[in-house]
């Protein structure tokens, strides 16, 4: 599969909702009546976006008397499964074990009862929603890694480097924007964390491919709730578009930028915003270092 090709069909979020939901189904298909109901759209609506999906050989078109099902192509299922980031079924953390290996990490910082409590919480706040993410246990493991690094630099004397909290909605958007960017320019001079107020299943597709136009990988980041280490651990925490969601602490320096919503928006689209979010970043590094 060209992959810089499906994650263009894919740019549509709608598009990419069909397949996790097709993915999803309990034998792998579904019909566009079932996709229209579940996604509260229009029948020609879903229509339009399966003889995209279905040009592009993503989907497979199975008649059956006056019925047409829809399936995923099965050589493309896996490559699919993770453009969507479908969650594999079944496939629930080893809480213990990753409990365990992060007590051994924060040996003389933590003690092991207050990691595992930190790893089931993670746990929990990761899969609400009625979309549990894909990867649970490896994204189990390192949220609550970088809320407990969060939690252990609460110290301010003890810092490094500067440490900036990246706040949107979605945490899928702009604010992965602005840290990608950032972590980019700054390196290891400055550390940089996201979150979000509600935060979504995956990251936008186009958000990905706006940034690898310019050179900067998304790496393995991922949407992360809102919590209270992080912005104690944050010198600088930056809103957009989540309003009052972060609790206000002295010492830390808080930025409302006031950014267009990429949601839904085609490549064409998250452009600007993302060339808007570079200014914005490039001054704002200026300042810290």
């Amino acid at each position: 599969m060209d992959a810089a090709r499906s994650l263009a069909t894919l740019a549509d979020p709608t598009r990419a909702r069909i397949l996790r939901l097709i993915l999803d189904a309990p034998d792998g298909r579904a019909r566009v009546g079932e996709l229209a109901e579940r996604l509260e759209l229009r029948q020609p609506t879903v229509s339009h976006h399966m003889k995209a999906l279905l040009a592009e050989g993503l989907v497979t078109r199975e008649q059956d008397g006056r019925r047409a099902w829809f399936s995923v192509a099965p050589d493309r299922v896996d490559a699919v499964a993770e453009l969507v980031g479908a969650a594999p079924r079944g496939a629930e953390p080893d809480l213990d074990r990753i409990a365990a290996d992060l007590a051994l990490r924060f040996r003389g910082v933590f003690s092991p009862e207050t990691v595992a409590a930190y790893v089931r919480e993670s746990r929990d706040l990761l899969a609400r929603g009625d979309e549990p993410p894909r990867h649970l246990a490896s994204r189990t493991a390192a949220f609550a890694a970088g809320r407990l690094e969060a939690l252990a630099r609460a110290d301010r004397s003890h810092r490094d480097r500067p440490e900036v909290l990246f706040v949107c909605v979605q945490n899928a958007g702009r604010s992965q924007l602005a840290a990608g960017i950032l972590r980019h320019l700054a390196g290891d001079r400055v550390r940089v964390r996201t979150a979000g107020s509600l935060p979504a299943p995956d990251m936008r597709s186009t958000i990905a491919l706006a940034l690898d136009e310019i050179g900067v990988t998304v790496g393995g980041e991922f949407p992360k709730p809102l919590t209270d280490e992080a912005v104690r651990a944050a010198d600088v925490v930056v809103t957009m578009g989540c309003g009052d969601v972060c609790p206000v602490y002295p010492g830390i320096r808080y930025l409302d930028w006031d950014l267009a919503d990429p949601a839904g928006l085609p490549l064409e689209g998250v452009r600007p915003i993302r060339d808007d979010v570079e200014r914005r970043v490039r001054a704002l590094l200026d300042e810290l270092l």
